[in-house]
């Protein structure tokens, strides 16, 4: 069953990114390639158990099992070594890519207190846009009363696009909510 995004892409954003940007060929349309979700844990270094629930609220909310992700440096001042665990990350591809990123646009970012849109300028100069959530509590899947503590999450949405224009227009077409 394919997702009502990616229908989406193939029946309306196709057309009309070529119309808007004149390409000679389809395949030069900016398409999603795949979406990096990653969750920070600094107390991992103390508390072991805050890091088997991230993992598991992670695997909740996108559907996949997390990696644990682990430091690359020693560093003194926060008492971290090289090695110890210090966050989960997940990447998203294909079905499941298109699934995260519809429930992320129409379900839990309307969630968020005070919701304006997402921000115009997180575009990295090369066609990818990154989003920071302060709570993990926006999604369906989490349960409130289950939650030993709230933790942001980084998103990263990976395209082919080549400038930050086409990207955001992409973007737009697929429905992203970006402020006015």
């Amino acid at each position: 069953m394919t997702s009502r995004l990616k229908e989406k892409y193939e029946n309306e954003v196709i057309k009309s990114m070529v119309e808007r940007f004149q390409y000679k060929n389809v395949m030069e349309v900016p398409r999603l390639e795949k979406i990096v979700v990653n969750m920070g844990v600094g107390e991992a270094k103390d508390n072991p158990k805050s890091l088997e629930s991230a993992v598991k609220e992670l695997e909740i909310i996108t559907g996949q099992r997390p990696i644990v992700t682990k430091a690359k440096k020693s560093i003194a001042n926060f008492k971290l070594r090289e090695g110890m665990n210090v966050g989960t990350k997940v990447t998203l591809r294909g079905e499941k890519m298109y699934h995260f990123l519809d429930k992320l646009m129409n379900i839990a970012l309307p969630r968020v207190r005070d919701f304006r849109g997402v921000s115009n300028t997180s575009f990295d100069g090369r066609g990818n846009y990154a989003l920071g959530i302060r709570e993990q509590l926006i999604f369906p899947e989490i349960e409130y009363d289950m939650v030993d503590s709230i933790r942001g999450l980084d998103i990263v949405i990976v395209t082919t696009a080549e400038t930050d224009e086409e990207a955001r227009v992409f973007l737009e077409e697929m429905g992203m909510p970006f402020r006015k």
